[in-house]
Protein backbone atom coordinates (compact mmCIF):
# COMPACT_ATOMS: atom_id res chain seq x y z
CA UNK A 1 0.00 0.00 0.00
CA UNK A 2 1.26 3.69 -1.13
CA UNK A 3 0.39 6.59 0.90
CA UNK A 4 0.90 9.87 -0.10
CA UNK A 5 1.34 12.86 2.07
CA UNK A 6 -0.67 15.64 1.09
CA UNK A 7 0.83 19.02 0.59
CA UNK A 8 4.35 19.97 -0.81
CA UNK A 9 7.47 18.23 0.77
CA UNK A 10 9.56 20.50 2.27
CA UNK A 11 12.43 21.89 0.11
CA UNK A 12 15.97 20.23 0.81
CA UNK A 13 18.27 21.32 2.66
CA UNK A 14 21.26 23.06 0.91
CA UNK A 15 24.70 21.43 1.46
CA UNK A 16 26.98 24.32 2.22
CA UNK A 17 27.16 24.62 5.59
CA UNK A 18 25.92 27.26 8.25
CA UNK A 19 29.08 28.58 8.35
CA UNK A 20 29.94 28.99 4.70
CA UNK A 21 26.42 30.76 4.09
CA UNK A 22 27.07 32.99 7.13
CA UNK A 23 30.55 34.35 5.15
CA UNK A 24 28.71 35.11 2.27
CA UNK A 25 25.89 37.00 4.13
CA UNK A 26 28.44 38.82 6.32
CA UNK A 27 31.02 39.46 3.36
CA UNK A 28 28.69 42.05 1.50
CA UNK A 29 28.37 44.12 4.85
CA UNK A 30 30.70 46.44 6.55
CA UNK A 31 32.13 45.21 9.38
CA UNK A 32 30.72 46.53 12.85
CA UNK A 33 32.06 46.23 16.09
CA UNK A 34 35.19 44.59 17.27
CA UNK A 35 36.11 41.17 16.39
CA UNK A 36 34.69 39.83 19.59
CA UNK A 37 31.05 41.14 18.77
CA UNK A 38 31.57 39.50 15.43
CA UNK A 39 31.88 36.08 16.92
CA UNK A 40 29.61 35.92 19.45
CA UNK A 41 26.99 37.16 16.78
CA UNK A 42 28.25 34.38 14.55
CA UNK A 43 27.94 31.66 17.53
CA UNK A 44 24.62 32.79 18.50
CA UNK A 45 23.41 33.03 14.80
CA UNK A 46 24.45 29.28 14.36
CA UNK A 47 23.06 28.15 17.20
CA UNK A 48 20.05 30.01 16.58
CA UNK A 49 20.07 28.25 12.63
CA UNK A 50 21.03 24.86 14.45
CA UNK A 51 18.08 24.60 16.75
CA UNK A 52 15.74 25.49 13.73
CA UNK A 53 17.55 23.00 11.52
CA UNK A 54 16.37 20.35 15.13
CA UNK A 55 12.98 21.60 15.02
CA UNK A 56 12.48 21.03 11.28
CA UNK A 57 14.28 17.71 11.46
CA UNK A 58 11.75 16.62 14.26
CA UNK A 59 8.73 18.19 12.82
CA UNK A 60 9.56 15.65 9.52
CA UNK A 61 9.79 12.81 12.34
CA UNK A 62 6.71 13.31 13.74
CA UNK A 63 5.24 13.41 10.38
CA UNK A 64 7.03 9.93 9.34
CA UNK A 65 5.96 8.46 12.92
CA UNK A 66 2.27 9.78 11.83
CA UNK A 67 2.50 8.30 8.54
CA UNK A 68 3.37 4.71 9.77
CA UNK A 69 0.76 4.80 12.55
CA UNK A 70 -1.90 5.72 9.46
CA UNK A 71 -0.31 2.69 7.25
CA UNK A 72 -1.28 0.43 10.36
CA UNK A 73 -4.10 1.71 10.69
CA UNK A 74 -5.24 1.66 6.91
CA UNK A 75 -3.84 -1.70 6.53
CA UNK A 76 -6.00 -3.59 9.37
CA UNK A 77 -9.05 -1.40 7.81
CA UNK A 78 -8.32 -3.02 4.50
CA UNK A 79 -7.24 -6.81 5.71
CA UNK A 80 -5.13 -7.41 3.01
CA UNK A 81 -5.53 -11.05 1.67
CA UNK A 82 -3.52 -13.75 3.19
CA UNK A 83 -1.24 -15.94 1.46
CA UNK A 84 -3.15 -18.72 3.11
CA UNK A 85 -6.50 -17.62 2.08
CA UNK A 86 -9.21 -19.48 -0.47
CA UNK A 87 -10.41 -15.95 -2.07
CA UNK A 88 -12.44 -17.06 -5.61
CA UNK A 89 -14.35 -20.28 -6.80
CA UNK A 90 -10.87 -22.11 -7.84
CA UNK A 91 -8.26 -20.04 -5.47
CA UNK A 92 -6.73 -17.81 -8.19
CA UNK A 93 -7.85 -16.84 -12.16
CA UNK A 94 -5.97 -20.25 -13.49
CA UNK A 95 -8.82 -22.12 -11.62
CA UNK A 96 -6.39 -24.55 -10.83
CA UNK A 97 -8.07 -25.58 -8.11
CA UNK A 98 -5.13 -25.30 -5.31
CA UNK A 99 -4.85 -24.93 -1.74
CA UNK A 100 -2.24 -23.00 -0.56
CA UNK A 101 -3.45 -23.39 2.94
CA UNK A 102 -2.63 -27.11 5.07
CA UNK A 103 -5.14 -29.08 6.54
CA UNK A 104 -4.70 -30.76 9.67
CA UNK A 105 -4.76 -34.67 9.35
CA UNK A 106 -7.99 -35.41 11.19
CA UNK A 107 -10.43 -33.11 10.46
CA UNK A 108 -13.59 -32.34 13.32
CA UNK A 109 -16.71 -30.18 12.29
CA UNK A 110 -16.08 -26.85 14.09
CA UNK A 111 -19.44 -25.40 13.11
CA UNK A 112 -22.17 -26.06 11.19
CA UNK A 113 -24.98 -23.20 10.05
CA UNK A 114 -28.36 -23.53 8.16
CA UNK A 115 -28.52 -21.84 4.67
CA UNK A 116 -32.13 -20.90 3.30
CA UNK A 117 -32.44 -23.28 0.59
CA UNK A 118 -29.22 -24.65 0.79
CA UNK A 119 -25.67 -24.02 -1.19
CA UNK A 120 -24.37 -24.80 -4.74
CA UNK A 121 -21.26 -22.08 -5.01
CA UNK A 122 -18.02 -22.56 -3.14
CA UNK A 123 -17.41 -20.43 -0.20
CA UNK A 124 -14.49 -18.00 0.10
CA UNK A 125 -12.04 -18.14 3.30
CA UNK A 126 -9.84 -15.04 3.68
CA UNK A 127 -8.75 -13.93 7.30
CA UNK A 128 -11.16 -14.54 10.02
CA UNK A 129 -14.19 -14.79 7.95
CA UNK A 130 -16.04 -17.25 5.56
CA UNK A 131 -17.92 -15.63 2.58
CA UNK A 132 -20.33 -17.75 0.98
CA UNK A 133 -23.83 -17.48 -0.83
CA UNK A 134 -27.06 -19.44 -0.75
CA UNK A 135 -29.96 -20.45 -3.13
CA UNK A 136 -32.30 -18.08 -0.84
CA UNK A 137 -30.87 -14.84 -1.86
CA UNK A 138 -27.91 -14.44 1.43
CA UNK A 139 -24.47 -13.07 1.25
CA UNK A 140 -23.09 -13.80 4.61
CA UNK A 141 -19.87 -12.96 6.47
CA UNK A 142 -19.22 -15.51 8.87
CA UNK A 143 -16.73 -15.63 11.68
CA UNK A 144 -14.07 -18.10 10.79
CA UNK A 145 -13.91 -19.55 14.52
CA UNK A 146 -17.16 -19.34 15.45
CA UNK A 147 -19.08 -19.83 12.58
CA UNK A 148 -21.24 -16.53 13.91
CA UNK A 149 -22.97 -14.19 11.43
CA UNK A 150 -20.49 -10.94 11.62
CA UNK A 151 -23.11 -9.46 8.34
CA UNK A 152 -25.57 -10.74 6.35
CA UNK A 153 -26.13 -9.66 2.29
CA UNK A 154 -29.80 -9.65 0.48
CA UNK A 155 -29.97 -10.21 -3.03
CA UNK A 156 -32.99 -8.11 -3.21
CA UNK A 157 -35.39 -6.42 -0.74
CA UNK A 158 -37.51 -9.13 1.38
CA UNK A 159 -40.87 -7.33 2.60
CA UNK A 160 -41.49 -10.88 4.04
CA UNK A 161 -39.80 -13.35 5.60
CA UNK A 162 -40.84 -16.11 3.14
CA UNK A 163 -40.58 -13.87 0.51
CA UNK A 164 -38.50 -14.75 -3.17
CA UNK A 165 -35.51 -12.95 -3.75
CA UNK A 166 -33.44 -14.26 -6.59
CA UNK A 167 -30.35 -17.29 -5.32
CA UNK A 168 -26.42 -16.73 -5.55
CA UNK A 169 -25.19 -19.72 -7.57
CA UNK A 170 -22.55 -18.06 -8.44
CA UNK A 171 -19.41 -18.15 -5.99
CA UNK A 172 -18.06 -15.12 -4.65
CA UNK A 173 -14.77 -13.70 -5.32
CA UNK A 174 -13.05 -11.48 -2.39
CA UNK A 175 -10.88 -8.37 -2.86
CA UNK A 176 -9.24 -6.44 0.48
CA UNK A 177 -12.21 -4.22 -0.35
CA UNK A 178 -15.64 -5.67 -1.78
CA UNK A 179 -17.11 -9.02 -2.44
CA UNK A 180 -18.08 -10.01 -6.15
CA UNK A 181 -20.90 -12.26 -6.59
CA UNK A 182 -23.97 -12.76 -9.48
CA UNK A 183 -27.71 -13.55 -8.79
CA UNK A 184 -30.00 -15.89 -10.58
CA UNK A 185 -31.86 -12.86 -11.64
CA UNK A 186 -28.64 -11.48 -13.63
CA UNK A 187 -27.54 -8.80 -11.23
CA UNK A 188 -23.83 -8.28 -10.23
CA UNK A 189 -23.25 -7.28 -6.55
CA UNK A 190 -19.95 -5.31 -5.36
CA UNK A 191 -20.42 -5.64 -1.80
CA UNK A 192 -18.21 -3.64 1.28
CA UNK A 193 -16.12 -6.77 2.40
CA UNK A 194 -16.00 -5.05 6.05
CA UNK A 195 -19.65 -3.77 6.10
CA UNK A 196 -21.67 -5.74 4.21
CA UNK A 197 -23.24 -3.21 2.37
CA UNK A 198 -23.64 -2.45 -1.33
CA UNK A 199 -21.15 -0.98 -3.24
CA UNK A 200 -22.64 -0.92 -6.56
CA UNK A 201 -24.61 -3.28 -8.67
CA UNK A 202 -24.61 -4.17 -12.32
CA UNK A 203 -27.63 -5.27 -14.23
CA UNK A 204 -27.26 -7.81 -17.19
CA UNK A 205 -29.58 -9.63 -19.24
CA UNK A 206 -29.74 -13.21 -17.20
CA UNK A 207 -28.89 -15.46 -14.99
CA UNK A 208 -24.97 -15.52 -13.27
CA UNK A 209 -23.70 -18.59 -12.20
CA UNK A 210 -20.33 -17.73 -13.82
CA UNK A 211 -17.41 -16.35 -10.91
CA UNK A 212 -15.39 -13.24 -11.12
CA UNK A 213 -11.95 -13.09 -11.82
CA UNK A 214 -10.31 -10.00 -10.78
CA UNK A 215 -7.40 -8.03 -12.99
CA UNK A 216 -6.06 -5.31 -11.83
CA UNK A 217 -8.69 -2.48 -11.64
CA UNK A 218 -11.57 -4.57 -13.21
CA UNK A 219 -13.42 -7.88 -12.24
CA UNK A 220 -14.48 -10.34 -15.21
CA UNK A 221 -17.35 -12.81 -15.30
CA UNK A 222 -20.22 -14.01 -18.13
CA UNK A 223 -23.86 -14.47 -17.71
CA UNK A 224 -26.49 -16.53 -19.59
CA UNK A 225 -27.40 -13.23 -21.38
CA UNK A 226 -24.01 -14.68 -23.61
CA UNK A 227 -22.07 -12.16 -22.60
CA UNK A 228 -18.68 -11.61 -21.00
CA UNK A 229 -18.43 -8.33 -18.74
CA UNK A 230 -15.06 -6.46 -17.98
CA UNK A 231 -15.99 -3.66 -15.22
CA UNK A 232 -14.55 -1.39 -13.22
CA UNK A 233 -14.02 -2.59 -9.61
CA UNK A 234 -14.01 0.97 -8.34
CA UNK A 235 -17.53 1.82 -9.74
CA UNK A 236 -19.17 -1.09 -11.09
CA UNK A 237 -18.92 1.12 -14.98
CA UNK A 238 -18.44 -1.11 -18.20
CA UNK A 239 -14.96 -0.90 -19.68
CA UNK A 240 -15.77 -3.35 -22.19
CA UNK A 241 -17.94 -6.21 -23.31
CA UNK A 242 -18.03 -9.40 -25.30
CA UNK A 243 -21.12 -11.14 -26.89
CA UNK A 244 -20.88 -14.80 -27.71
CA UNK A 245 -23.19 -17.13 -29.30
CA UNK A 246 -25.05 -19.09 -26.22
CA UNK A 247 -25.19 -18.88 -22.42
CA UNK A 248 -21.54 -18.99 -20.38
CA UNK A 249 -21.41 -21.03 -17.57
CA UNK A 250 -18.09 -21.24 -16.61
CA UNK A 251 -16.16 -18.87 -15.01
CA UNK A 252 -13.68 -16.98 -17.15
CA UNK A 253 -9.50 -18.46 -16.57
CA UNK A 254 -6.51 -15.80 -17.05
CA UNK A 255 -3.35 -16.32 -18.67
CA UNK A 256 -0.94 -13.53 -19.06
CA UNK A 257 -3.30 -10.64 -20.90
CA UNK A 258 -5.54 -13.26 -22.20
CA UNK A 259 -9.22 -14.27 -20.55
CA UNK A 260 -10.71 -17.86 -21.53
CA UNK A 261 -14.49 -18.03 -21.91
CA UNK A 262 -16.63 -21.41 -22.23
CA UNK A 263 -20.31 -22.36 -22.32
CA UNK A 264 -23.63 -23.42 -24.34
CA UNK A 265 -21.81 -21.68 -27.43
CA UNK A 266 -19.25 -25.07 -27.78
CA UNK A 267 -16.32 -22.65 -28.50
CA UNK A 268 -12.99 -21.73 -26.37
CA UNK A 269 -12.37 -18.27 -26.98
CA UNK A 270 -9.33 -15.96 -25.85
CA UNK A 271 -10.58 -12.53 -25.18
CA UNK A 272 -7.98 -9.69 -24.50
CA UNK A 273 -8.46 -8.35 -21.26
CA UNK A 274 -7.40 -4.83 -21.69
CA UNK A 275 -9.37 -4.22 -25.13
CA UNK A 276 -12.30 -6.95 -25.25
CA UNK A 277 -11.48 -7.99 -28.44
CA UNK A 278 -11.70 -11.63 -29.57
CA UNK A 279 -7.80 -13.41 -30.45
CA UNK A 280 -9.24 -16.74 -30.98
CA UNK A 281 -12.45 -18.75 -31.49
CA UNK A 282 -11.55 -22.57 -31.55
CA UNK A 283 -14.45 -24.34 -32.01
CA UNK A 284 -15.31 -27.50 -29.96
CA UNK A 285 -18.46 -28.70 -31.01
CA UNK A 286 -19.49 -29.80 -27.59
CA UNK A 287 -21.04 -27.69 -24.72
CA UNK A 288 -19.79 -26.83 -21.52
CA UNK A 289 -20.52 -26.13 -17.92
CA UNK A 290 -17.66 -26.20 -16.15
CA UNK A 291 -15.02 -23.84 -16.17
CA UNK A 292 -11.29 -23.98 -18.14
CA UNK A 293 -8.06 -24.77 -16.05
CA UNK A 294 -5.31 -23.37 -17.38
CA UNK A 295 -1.29 -24.50 -16.87
CA UNK A 296 1.72 -22.76 -18.36
CA UNK A 297 0.68 -23.32 -22.49
CA UNK A 298 -2.35 -26.14 -21.72
CA UNK A 299 -6.05 -25.38 -20.97
CA UNK A 300 -8.29 -28.71 -19.65
CA UNK A 301 -11.65 -28.41 -19.06
CA UNK A 302 -14.41 -30.98 -19.58
CA UNK A 303 -17.48 -31.14 -21.51
CA UNK A 304 -21.22 -31.92 -21.26
CA UNK A 305 -20.55 -34.39 -24.28
CA UNK A 306 -18.41 -36.80 -21.73
CA UNK A 307 -15.05 -35.84 -23.00
CA UNK A 308 -11.79 -34.12 -20.90
CA UNK A 309 -9.85 -31.52 -23.26
CA UNK A 310 -6.14 -30.54 -23.08
CA UNK A 311 -5.70 -27.90 -25.17
CA UNK A 312 -2.38 -25.91 -26.52
CA UNK A 313 -3.70 -22.00 -26.00
CA UNK A 314 -0.44 -21.15 -28.10
CA UNK A 315 -1.45 -23.10 -31.42
CA UNK A 316 -4.53 -23.51 -30.63
CA UNK A 317 -5.51 -26.70 -30.93
CA UNK A 318 -6.38 -29.86 -28.68
CA UNK A 319 -3.60 -31.79 -27.51
CA UNK A 320 -5.64 -34.74 -26.20
CA UNK A 321 -9.07 -36.24 -25.39
CA UNK A 322 -10.03 -38.27 -22.80
CA UNK A 323 -13.52 -39.98 -22.57
CA UNK A 324 -14.51 -43.44 -20.83
CA UNK A 325 -14.81 -45.86 -22.69
CA UNK A 326 -18.51 -47.38 -23.35
CA UNK A 327 -19.73 -44.19 -21.21
CA UNK A 328 -21.78 -41.14 -21.74
CA UNK A 329 -21.81 -38.87 -18.82
CA UNK A 330 -21.38 -35.37 -18.49
CA UNK A 331 -18.53 -33.38 -16.86
CA UNK A 332 -19.66 -30.21 -14.77
CA UNK A 333 -16.84 -30.36 -12.60
CA UNK A 334 -14.33 -28.31 -12.77
CA UNK A 335 -10.77 -30.18 -13.00
CA UNK A 336 -8.02 -29.35 -10.47
CA UNK A 337 -4.50 -29.31 -12.17
CA UNK A 338 -1.20 -30.15 -10.61
CA UNK A 339 2.12 -30.68 -12.81
CA UNK A 340 1.33 -34.35 -12.81
CA UNK A 341 -2.29 -34.63 -12.78
CA UNK A 342 -5.85 -33.45 -14.47
CA UNK A 343 -8.35 -34.68 -11.73
CA UNK A 344 -11.84 -34.20 -12.41
CA UNK A 345 -15.30 -35.52 -11.13
CA UNK A 346 -18.06 -37.05 -13.65
CA UNK A 347 -21.67 -37.79 -13.45
CA UNK A 348 -20.31 -41.04 -13.71
CA UNK A 349 -19.59 -41.46 -10.11
CA UNK A 350 -16.16 -41.78 -10.80
CA UNK A 351 -13.58 -38.95 -10.07
CA UNK A 352 -10.65 -39.39 -12.77
CA UNK A 353 -6.92 -38.52 -12.48
CA UNK A 354 -5.43 -38.23 -16.00
CA UNK A 355 -1.73 -37.62 -16.76
CA UNK A 356 -1.39 -33.98 -17.51
CA UNK A 357 0.87 -34.82 -20.68
CA UNK A 358 -0.95 -37.74 -22.04
CA UNK A 359 -4.62 -37.90 -21.19
CA UNK A 360 -4.41 -41.34 -19.94
CA UNK A 361 -6.43 -42.38 -16.74
CA UNK A 362 -3.89 -42.80 -14.09
CA UNK A 363 -7.07 -44.28 -11.56
CA UNK A 364 -10.56 -43.58 -11.05
CA UNK A 365 -12.36 -43.73 -7.19
CA UNK A 366 -15.95 -44.77 -6.91
CA UNK A 367 -18.50 -42.71 -5.27
CA UNK A 368 -21.87 -43.67 -5.12
CA UNK A 369 -23.89 -40.25 -6.79
CA UNK A 370 -22.82 -38.07 -9.38
CA UNK A 371 -19.44 -35.93 -8.69
CA UNK A 372 -20.62 -32.16 -10.38
CA UNK A 373 -18.30 -31.01 -7.32
CA UNK A 374 -15.08 -29.40 -8.25
CA UNK A 375 -11.84 -31.30 -6.32
CA UNK A 376 -9.32 -29.10 -4.19
CA UNK A 377 -5.94 -30.54 -3.91
CA UNK A 378 -4.04 -29.82 -0.60
CA UNK A 379 -0.30 -30.52 0.11
CA UNK A 380 -0.12 -31.98 -3.09
CA UNK A 381 -1.41 -35.44 -1.24
CA UNK A 382 -4.86 -34.96 -0.27
CA UNK A 383 -7.99 -34.42 -2.58
CA UNK A 384 -11.40 -33.31 -1.28
CA UNK A 385 -14.36 -33.45 -2.90
CA UNK A 386 -18.37 -33.67 -2.80
CA UNK A 387 -20.91 -36.07 -4.91
CA UNK A 388 -24.74 -36.20 -5.01
CA UNK A 389 -24.70 -39.18 -2.62
CA UNK A 390 -24.22 -36.49 0.01
CA UNK A 391 -20.88 -36.89 1.04
CA UNK A 392 -17.57 -35.03 1.38
CA UNK A 393 -14.82 -37.47 0.30
CA UNK A 394 -11.13 -37.00 1.10
CA UNK A 395 -8.92 -39.49 -1.58
CA UNK A 396 -5.39 -39.89 -1.34
CA UNK A 397 -3.14 -38.94 -4.72
CA UNK A 398 -3.28 -42.32 -4.57
CA UNK A 399 -6.48 -42.53 -5.81
CA UNK A 400 -7.97 -44.63 -2.22
CA UNK A 401 -10.33 -43.09 0.14
CA UNK A 402 -8.95 -41.77 3.42
CA UNK A 403 -11.90 -40.32 4.91
CA UNK A 404 -15.77 -39.54 4.41
CA UNK A 405 -18.09 -37.38 6.36
CA UNK A 406 -22.01 -37.43 5.45
CA UNK A 407 -22.98 -33.34 4.98
CA UNK A 408 -26.85 -33.99 3.46
CA UNK A 409 -28.59 -35.07 0.46
CA UNK A 410 -26.43 -33.87 -1.89
CA UNK A 411 -23.16 -32.08 -1.89
CA UNK A 412 -22.37 -30.18 -5.66
CA UNK A 413 -20.92 -27.79 -4.02
CA UNK A 414 -17.13 -27.70 -3.98
CA UNK A 415 -14.90 -27.26 -1.30
CA UNK A 416 -12.65 -23.95 -0.34
CA UNK A 417 -9.41 -24.59 2.15
CA UNK A 418 -8.06 -21.69 3.01
CA UNK A 419 -6.70 -20.13 6.91
CA UNK A 420 -6.53 -24.12 8.11
CA UNK A 421 -10.13 -25.22 7.41
CA UNK A 422 -12.19 -26.54 4.74
CA UNK A 423 -15.62 -25.17 4.30
CA UNK A 424 -18.29 -26.91 2.28
CA UNK A 425 -22.41 -26.46 1.68
CA UNK A 426 -24.90 -28.76 1.13
CA UNK A 427 -28.20 -28.24 -0.78
CA UNK A 428 -31.86 -28.47 -0.39
CA UNK A 429 -34.15 -27.12 2.30
CA UNK A 430 -32.00 -28.22 4.82
CA UNK A 431 -28.86 -27.08 3.68
CA UNK A 432 -26.50 -26.54 5.53
CA UNK A 433 -22.55 -25.12 5.58
CA UNK A 434 -19.78 -26.43 7.54
CA UNK A 435 -16.42 -25.72 8.33
CA UNK A 436 -13.89 -28.12 9.09
CA UNK A 437 -10.82 -27.98 11.05
CA UNK A 438 -8.98 -28.87 14.51
CA UNK A 439 -10.74 -27.58 17.63
CA UNK A 440 -8.74 -25.77 19.99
Amino acid sequence: MRVRLNGSPAPAEKTNSPVSSMRRETESEEPRGDLVTNQLSLVTTLSQRATRTWRTRLAHFGVALLLLAVCEVTSVAQQAMPSTSWSSFRNGNELRGIATSTLPEKLEVLWKEPLKDGMTSTAAIVGQHVFAGSLGGELICFDRLTGKRAWTYFSAERKKPDDFIPGFGSSPTVTDKHVFVGDEDGKFHAVDRITGKLAWRFETGAEIIASAAVVGEHVIFGSYDSTLYCLKMSDGSKVWDFKTQDRINGSPAIAGELTFVTGCDQHLRAIDIKTGKEKFDLPLDQFMISSPAVLGSMLYVGTHESEVLAIDITKPNIVWRFQEKGKEQPYHSSAAVTAELVIVGGQDKLLHALDRQTGQQKWSFAANGQINSSPVVVSGKRIFVGSNDGHLYEVGIDGKQRWKQKLGRQVSSSPAVGEGCLVIGAEGTEGAIYCFGTKP
